[in-house]
């Protein structure tokens, strides 16, 4: 199949898990045959050579590849195949990886030498390390500087950093757009009815809640939900985060499995207890852990106020948009209302790091060069642009140097950005710039109806946020406790929910003294013993 692109942007210059248990024959070196870059330790042919190479390309398959595409065969392979692939003399292959299974089957793909692709990438940075460590990855540190002088000044030394291990740089890290994580909602119709101000302490909404419940002001009877909850990050860390002490400065623990290590959970729990107890949270919350049941819940209007990701409301006939269609005169408002007692009554919340995946070039791979050479075009003139966001005048209009989403395009023109964002590799979501600009490109992409509302929420999902410690080291435990203890966190956080006020103390002491000895106690000693080791942050 060959699938037709726009020739206009053809004609454009190029320019402007089971990582436990991996051993060091997963990541085992080159082929004897191959040519090893002193300076690099990698095996790189350059492609000034006459001879036309393949370069493999690994890519997230979602399984949502619209007619006539595939995975491996659309419309943004093509682009990229005739802006950089056909002038530099490479054969871009695109390797598909079920997103779901990334970890297992990049440690398969790691194992084989012959198969992996020349360019690899994970969200989890234990499995980052874990290759870097066994001499599985190529130092590419002085092949950025000599072919991707366009992909560094993108990335930016503080991103840059989070690729680095012993000082050398084993991995590209994507470049986060956006680094807002989560934000607060609340039926603004419920308020008005009860003739209620916005709440904006913890104390204020607990009364507000209480209110919700007693007052009923959706008429709802055994349907009304004063508290949306769910099994999921969106839900739990921004309680958490509300009572949480940050561990140095403004910064805290990076991985949600080290959240019971915090000052703060506890008394976390015990609030999340008291919700439970009195009936102002989602009552099956320990069931909802893909937040399916709580999306109804709003949409049908059974909910009073709620946490979610900072955008997850806004899509064209997504939540808020099935609710406003559902119930008339509804109307959600966000809101910023928890606050921290720990951190003076801050709103506070967790933040993403600057990095997104962790883009990486196995040591085996003999086209080091050109995967550098073809992410450094990637961040060279519009080219990121064009995977993003398509042809000027079919998908977008620029408005103000920004490209806004044309709101009729045609579905054949939508469709061509089906993967644009697992292909543009070295940023995370649209990158123009500063996080305002970003911001202000990511907006435009929502129904205009919703976007007020999208701004309001970016504007609280960036106040008062704390962001992830950089060790610049891998924490071993995390790589061998992790799955395990990411599991108890569940567990402690349904259990002592659930439990009665009277049993909470014995409970959660039982639930933490079974985290410990799971792997927290250890996990706690080399995370202390690690902040010891870095320059304050």
């Amino acid at each position: 199949m060959t699938v037709n692109v726009n020739q206009g942007v053809l004609k454009r210059a190029v320019g402007i898990g089971l990582t436990a248990v991996m051993g060091v024959g997963l990541l085992a070196g080159c082929s004897s045959d191959s040519k090893t870059n002193t300076a690099t330790g990698s095996t790189a042919s350059p492609t000034e050579s006459a001879e036309r190479v393949t370069l493999k390309v690994e890519i997230f398959d979602r399984g949502n590849s619209p007619a006539p595409y595939t995975i491996t065969n659309n419309y943004l392979s093509q682009l990229i195949q005739t802006n950089f692939g056909d002038p530099n003399n490479i054969d871009v292959e695109f390797v598909p990886v079920q997103r779901s299974e990334e970890v297992t089957k990049l440690n398969v793909l790691m194992a084989s030498n012959t198969d992996v692709p020349d360019i690899v990438f994970t969200y989890d940075s234990s499995v980052f390390y874990r290759y870097a460590q066994q001499g599985g990855l190529t130092d590419v540190g002085a092949l950025i500087d000599e072919y991707g002088p366009n992909l560094k000044k993108f990335i930016g030394e503080d991103t840059l950093a989070f690729g680095q291990l012993d000082g050398q740089q084993f991995s590209i890290p994507g470049k986060r757009a956006i680094t807002g994580r989560y934000s607060s909602y609340i039926r603004q119709d419920w308020l008005d009815k009860l003739g209620l101000p916005v709440p904006t302490t913890t104390d204020e909404l607990y009364t507000t809640l209480k209110a919700f419940k007693e007052k009923d002001p959706g008429g709802l009877g055994s349907k009304n939900i004063p508290m949306g909850m769910a099994l999921a990050p969106a839900q739990f860390e921004t309680l958490i985060y509300s009572f949480m002490k940050p561990i140095s400065g403004e910064l805290t623990y990076s991985q949600r499995y080290e959240l019971p290590l915090h000052e703060g959970f506890k008394d976390a729990m015990q609030f999340l207890n008291k919700l439970y107890n009195e009936g102002l949270i989602s009552k099956d919350f320990s069931l909802d852990e893909d937040k399916t049941q709580l999306a109804k819940d709003i949409q049908n209007g059974n909910v009073g106020y709620w946490s979610e990701d900072v955008d997850v409301l806004f899509y064209a006939d997504g939540t808020l948009d099935n609710l406003y269609k559902n119930v008339q005169g509804s109307k959600v408002q966000p809101v910023d209302v928890l606050t921290n007692a720990n951190v003076d009554n801050k709103h506070i919340k967790s933040r993403y790091a600057s990095n997104g995946m962790y883009i990486m070039i196995p040591k085996s791979s003999k086209r080091a060069v050109e995967a550098v050479k073809y992410l450094d075009w990637m961040a060279t003139g519009n080219n990121l642009i064009d995977i993003y966001s398509g042809v000027e005048g079919e998908n977008y209009d620029l408005i103000d140097g920004i490209p806004v989403v044309k709101a009729d395009v045609a579905q054949e023109f939508a469709d061509r950005l089906f993967n644009a964002g697992d292909t543009a590799i070295i940023s995370n979501s649209k990158n123009l710039g500063d996080q305002a600009t970003n911001e202000k490109a990511w907006i435009s992409g929502f129904p205009e109806r919703n976007q007020e509302a999208l701004k309001q929420s970016i504007a609280i999902a960036n106040t008062d946020t704390i962001g992830p410690i950089v060790f610049g080291k891998p924490i071993e435990a995390e790589s061998q406790y992790g799955t395990t203890l990411n599991d108890k966190l569940a567990v402690i956080i349904v259990k002592t929910a659930m439990v009665k006020p009277d049993q909470f103390e014995t409970v959660y002491e039982q639930e933490m003294k079974d985290y410990m000895s799971l792997g927290g106690d250890k996990l706690k000693a080399e995370l202390e013993k690690a902040l010891t080791e870095i320059p304050a942050q």
